[in-house]
């Protein structure tokens, strides 16, 4: 995980939250969510499916309206001034909102010229994204022959024309392979230490591990829990110390001498419960050796985010998210200003 910035003095908010609420008929999808997110951060936004993830990001994208509470963005309130939030933002979506009738250049300047850039500065700023991105090789190529990767990549470059302050990341890894989703990390990375704010949505608790600042985990409508992750971790119990063994004799002896340890007697291994550290480490060798006993493998288990997400939300998603025909809705790209009903690109 990164370093935190700005760890001196508190950055300005680049998104405040409170008391965000949005219903659909009966079915309550956020009720009271509160966010303070500084800028030049990552913060990542986790929760089962139907939690509400999306939901937020469309209502702080200025694509839905919410039912009550306030947000900021940039320094703009979505509610009354949702202009100067799509000039400040750009939202890649679950999918890729590519023309894949247009090469991966033409896509770029497709996109500088929905947001009005000069006719040298839409130019400049595509070669530049497609030099960035890794894509200059293949800018001739239509988008619709491009891997996973290469599409998730273009979509994001898209997303940057016009230098946003805030991005939001809606699952932007899903269906990728490790290579590729490592390689969007890179981006991530690269463009937080530039400055930018990146709000991240994810199912990949890895990804939210690696990349963010902060953590949030969004179950039910309501925020369970925020904080590191370094933090959040800390909080679950279940560090413990694997013990395996080669044969069943060793492995019953073994249980006699550990008996509050939780056994796996189809692997012959037990759970012995213990924080790992060198002094618990040494007792353990020292019960082991004073019982005569070789264990085939030790290892040593600590809580990650999969132990934190589970429980926090359980194993069900809660059911709490926003119909089908509105989590499908068009997602936004970037910052040009549009009517106000109008659903930004």
């Amino acid at each position: 995980m990164p370093t935190p910035r700005n760890a001196g003095a508190r950055a300005p908010d680049a998104i405040a939250v409170t008391g965000l609420r949005k219903s659909y008929g009966d079915k309550t999808v956020l009720d009271g969510v509160d966010l303070r997110i500084p800028a030049g951060s990552v913060f990542a936004l986790l929760g089962p499916n139907g939690a509400g993830k999306t939901t937020t990001v469309q209502i702080l994208s200025t694509l839905i309206a919410a039912d009550g509470g306030q947000a900021r963005v940039a320094g703009h309130d979505v509610a009354t001034a949702p202009d100067g939030v799509r000039a400040a933002i750009g939202v890649t979506g679950q999918f890729a909102a590519l023309d894949d009738l247009l090469t991966a250049e033409e896509n770029l300047l497709l996109m500088a010229d929905l947001l009005r850039l000069g006719k040298r500065e839409r130019r400049s700023r595509t070669a530049e994204l497609l030099e960035r991105f890794g894509i200059a090789d293949v800018a001739h190529r239509r988008a619709a022959t491009f891997s996973g990767g290469m599409r998730r990549r273009l979509d994001l470059a898209m997303t940057l024309v016009g230098d946003p302050q805030v991005i939001f990341l809606d699952e932007p890894t899903t269906g990728l392979d490790p290579r590729s989703r490592r390689t969007m990390w890179d981006t991530v990375r690269a463009l937080v230490a530039s400055g930018t704010t990146v709000f991240l949505t994810t199912q990949y608790l890895e990804e939210a591990d690696q990349l963010a600042d902060r953590v949030a985990v969004l179950d039910g409508g309501r925020i369970v829990a925020e904080g590191t992750a370094d933090a959040l971790k800390a909080q679950i119990p279940g560090s413990h110390v694997r013990l395996r063994f080669a044969e069943l004799d060793g492995y019953e002896r073994a249980a006699t001498a550990f008996p509050g340890a939780a056994r796996d007697d189809e692997n012959l291994a037990l759970r012995v419960a213990g924080d790992g550290g060198s002094d618990a480490l040494r007792g353990l060798l020292d019960r082991l050796d004073a019982a005569g006993l070789r264990a085939a493998d030790l290892s040593v288990h600590t809580p990650d985010l999969d132990d934190v997400f589970l429980a926090l939300t359980g194993d069900e998603a809660t059911g709490s998210g926003a119909p089908q025909a509105v989590t499908g809705a068009p997602q936004a790209r970037t910052g040009a200003p549009l009517p106000a009903k109008e659903t930004p690109r």
